[in-house]
């Protein structure tokens, strides 16, 4: 390990990690860009680097990504990836009352021990929480996505049916395309574009960035500058004293779940923020700004990035669309993930746990060093912001698959986003369908066909009945505590 290290911290190498994470923030602050594209972009240029300095470099990218989705989210209510939806439920409303310094600095802080503890985690526990993982089945993904759904509830605000309705018409919108199973085509009406339904980070630009763009031209003259101050580059002791638990907790939670091959980091965000949320002992202030939001969410979306590789080193399976392409990473340095891969070359996974370590303290202090250079594009004059955001908005929904169609989806998705926020209606719920809708489809189709129509088998197997459990649980808690809210508003 000492030998990882110590070739980690080489010069040469740690330029690249600085360069990897300061080119990843920018990725993924930048809607429409995520730690997928940056690393399948960069990926031909590390093939004459050796391979330590090729992981770190790519390592580095992926972690300063996922920080970096949150600095556009907290900023200008714009996710920069999937990864971010949840920072943004608290983290828009802290900019909105002047403390983006505040936000941002503890998305730093937060994104770094999430990230730290899931690189800890993945150096010492690999083996035995890929074995863990690999015990999921269809009805284990369908039990993750009904406790993922259940989350529905809590991110509904001042009204449940409201949330509820929201989120059902997430549902709907998750069932246009090709079945799962069969391969029909539903609500397509012959369009080539809807087979794979409506594009997700399109969807996900129209919903939060364009919907904001569209009510900022409206109040455009009628809102007065935000005055943030950026007095302290870190959390101070008293945010850092009321998140700790959350963020250790997040941290364990977004791990375990980067580890499962399917699940990504959007889900952890919204786990670890929804628990954040029900242990709180003021959840109705969820939502409207509070640290802990931050936090919950961050930690557990970094956490998520050392999960990813548990799966990917040990096993050779990667966890998410990332770690797909640093599989190829690592074939075409003639290095075959797996088993073999901890008996042949431990110097190689030694150093890759060790530029995890490097590149989650580079992406601190990057990320801490430029709180005060990011605070300031919340200081430009909204006649001139708004139209800066609804051409990156447009530029970002087109990237994805150069597709004129993507453009559209964003700009309806824009409008119904819009309409919501205007007759108070949560957007996030319909967020959440859309990322866990198919998967909680696909795998009851897929559970039941094994089970030949029986549905015991998501009653028989320890695993699903745990998950089963929480998310009963995440429903009654949450009913109850609106419940008493209800009663003490009168």
């Amino acid at each position: 390990m000492i030998d990882g290290f110590l070739s980690v911290l080489r010069p040469e190498v740690l330029v690249l990690v600085f360069l990897g994470v300061t080119g990843g923030i920018i990725v993924g602050s930048l809607p429409g860009l995520t730690a997928t594209m940056g690393i399948a972009l960069l990926v031909p240029f590390t093939f004459g680097l050796e391979i330590q300095q090729s992981m770190a470099m790519l390592l580095g990218i992926f972690s300063g990504a996922i920080y970096g989705g949150s600095i556009s989210a907290i900023l200008i209510r714009t996710p920069g990836t999937p990864a971010a939806a949840a920072t943004l439920l608290d983290g828009y409303p802290m900019t909105l009352r002047g403390e983006a310094g505040r936000a941002l600095s503890m998305s730093a802080f937060a994104s770094f021990i999430g990230g730290f503890t899931g690189a800890l985690i993945m150096t010492f526990l690999s083996p035995q929480i890929s074995k863990l993982a690999l015990e999921f089945s269809p009805a284990e993904y369908f039990a993750l996505a009904l406790f993922g759904l259940s989350i529905i509830i809590s991110v509904s605000g001042g009204s449940i049916v409201k949330g509820l309705m929201s989120g059902f018409f997430g549902l709907i919108i998750a069932t246009i395309g090709l079945d799962p199973i069969s391969g029909y085509a539903r609500f397509t009406y012959g369009i080539v574009d809807l087979f794979e339904g409506p594009t997700f980070i399109p969807t996900l630009i129209g919903l939060f960035a364009l919907s904001e763009v569209f009510k900022g031209v409206e109040t455009i003259k009628k809102q007065e500058k935000i005055d943030n101050k950026i007095n302290q580059l870190l959390p101070s002791f008293k945010d850092i004293k009321k998140s700790w638990k959350v963020i250790g907790k997040s941290s364990i939670m977004g791990t375990f779940i980067g580890s499962i091959p399917g699940a990504g980091s959007d889900i952890a965000a919204f786990v670890g923020y929804s628990e954040a949320k029900r242990t709180s002992k003021h959840p109705e202030k969820f939502g409207t700004g509070v640290i802990e939001g931050i936090a919950a969410a961050e930690a557990s979306n970094n956490a998520c990035t050392g999960g990813a590789m548990i799966p990917l080193l040990s096993l050779g399976v990667p966890g998410d669309a990332v770690t797909a392409v640093l599989l190829g990473a690592f074939i075409m340095q003639g290095l075959k993930p797996g088993p073999l891969l901890y008996r042949d070359h431990m110097d190689v996974v030694y150093g890759v746990f060790s530029a995890m370590m490097v590149a989650n303290v580079a992406m601190f202090m990057v990320g801490t060093l430029g709180v005060k250079f990011f605070s300031k594009v919340i200081t430009i004059n909204r006649n001139i912001l708004i139209p800066i955001i609804f051409v990156l908005s447009l530029v970002g929904a087109y990237s994805m698959r150069n597709s004129a169609f993507d453009l559209w989806v964003a700009i309806v998705f824009g409008v119904i986003g819009y309409f919501l926020q205007r007759y108070n209606f949560p957007v996030s719920p319909i967020l959440l369908a859309l990322i866990l809708g198919p998967m909680a489809e696909s795998n009851l189709r897929r559970a039941l066909l094994i089970s030949e129509g029986s549905w015991s088998i998501f009653v028989t197997r320890p695993i699903c009945v745990v998950l089963i459990v929480l998310a009963i649980l995440s429903i009654v808690s949450a009913l109850l505590k609106q419940r008493k809210l209800n009663k003490i508003s009168g």
